[in-house]
């Protein structure tokens, strides 16, 4: 009898763990998102330009979030074609005041996300030139050189990003990536910030 109950315990549990997998397909959660929300946990994803990258900043900054609470990754070379072209947006000239070349300071969000890749840490790493700004570098130097010994990946892990997905997080910084990510103050915002940078072409974006 006893035998027989733990097998229809099994039964129901397998049947209860598939009822989650179809609601889940079904509400759109996945392993990148759930709706359990974790104070201090981070929210990012990878972007494939500027504009992107700008478009999902501005979600955050409407939301109240400053420069202080934004994190970039990306290559030097990422940088330089992004923020360094001499572009007259107020993107670009920020990020060029920000390399020493001089121009007006501009207010707005995409004046800010400029600055923030403008004054990144360059970071060495074997074979590339890592720009980490925001809350992540300070992370990183914390993590100290034993955080960069992986290069690459090592230097993600070092900054916080699980090691399941700091392989995914190298290969898009090394295809010319921008890494983004902020910690969300409650669920509500978790939530928007992930739909959002959804919605700007963000590819592996993660909560962890």
């Amino acid at each position: 009898g006893a035998v027989v109950g733990r097998g229809i315990d099994a039964v129901q549990n397998t049947a209860s763990r598939a009822g989650h997998a179809v609601e889940d397909a079904v509400t759109g959660t996945n392993d990148s998102y759930n709706n359990d929300y974790r104070e201090g946990s981070t929210t990012s994803g990878i972007f494939r330009d500027r504009s992107s990258a700008e478009k999902a900043y501005q979600s955050l900054h409407e939301r109240g979030y400053s420069k202080d609470d934004v994190h970039l990754m990306m290559s030097d070379e990422t940088r330089d074609r992004h923020f360094a072209d001499g572009s007259h947006t107020e993107l670009g000239d920020k990020a060029m005041e920000g390399a020493g070349v001089g121009s007006a300071i501009g207010g707005t969000a995409g004046a800010i996300i400029g600055a923030i890749a403008a004054i990144g840490t360059s970071v060495a790493l074997p074979g590339l030139g890592l720009i980490i700004a925001g809350p992540l570098a300070a992370a990183l130097a914390g993590a100290g050189a034993g955080g960069l010994t992986g290069g690459l990946v090592g230097a993600l892990v070092g900054s916080g990003i699980p090691e399941e997905h700091a392989a995914e997080y190298e290969e898009g910084i090394k295809n010319g990536g921008i890494v983004m990510g902020v910690k969300p103050r409650n669920a509500e915002d978790s939530k928007y910030f992930e739909e959002q940078f959804k919605n700007n072409d963000a590819d592996k974006v993660y909560r962890y």
